[in-house]
């Protein structure tokens, strides 16, 4: 695990420019990214498109929700996020919407609403237009360092990434190994060494030494 969070442990928040924090506006830029690496396409550009749609100042519900269609579309095909960019930019701007009239444009009124439940912050994290349970799991995996009560986050993804490197496939198993504030990093590293073998290989030369 020490080796894994060393050769890819860093998290997709971190790779996206996002200083996560329980704020609202960090936590809202997570949750554009989630939904973003949530369609198939590469992660890389899926990160580029939430750079791209900060650097626009899409930031906030109310900013993606009061910027154009068209914009945002613009934002997501500067960095490559071609093949969905439609139906997303359309889904942002709904899914902005939900989020001001349902929680008053605050990740943090829906964590209140779901009574700190981990259950409860992924089915209403669903109710976001295309965050399905692959996209709230993306986002649970990644704020579980600041909200405790997702604590261990480890979804079949990183659950993979486990078995690829010969680590334990429970997430009580892999809790222990890390200490609390470095689980989205380890998550993060898990769900990198699953989803690519050279960075499983690189991982288990690191451990070789």
């Amino acid at each position: 695990m020490r080796r894994s969070l060393d050769v890819c442990g860093q998290t997709y928040a971190e790779q996206a420019g996002i200083r996560l924090a329980d704020k609202p506006s960090p936590l809202y830029r997570l949750s554009v990214l989630a939904l973003l690496l949530s369609t198939r396409i590469k992660a890389e550009i899926a990160v580029a498109a939430a750079r791209e749609l900060t650097q626009a100042g899409m930031t906030s519900p109310r900013r993606m929700a009061a910027a154009t269609w068209q914009q945002r579309v613009d934002a997501l095909g500067r960095a490559g996020y071609r093949r969905y960019d439609e139906q997303t930019a359309t889904a942002l701007g709904q899914g902005a919407e939900l989020l001001q009239r349902e929680y008053q444009g605050d990740l943090r009124e829906l964590r209140r609403r779901a009574g700190a439940s981990a259950d409860g912050i992924r089915e209403r994290l669903t109710e976001l237009p295309r965050i399905g349970p692959t996209g709230a799991n993306i986002f649970c995996r990644e704020v579980q360092g600041i909200w405790p009560e997702l604590r261990p986050c480890f979804d079949q993804k990183a659950l993979q990434g486990a078995k690829a490197l010969g680590l334990p496939q429970s997430p009580e198993a892999l809790r222990k190994l890390v200490a609390a504030g470095r689980l989205p990093a380890a998550a993060a590293a898990l769900v990198r060494a699953g989803l690519r073998p050279t960075t499983a290989k690189q991982v288990r030369a690191a451990v070789a030494g």
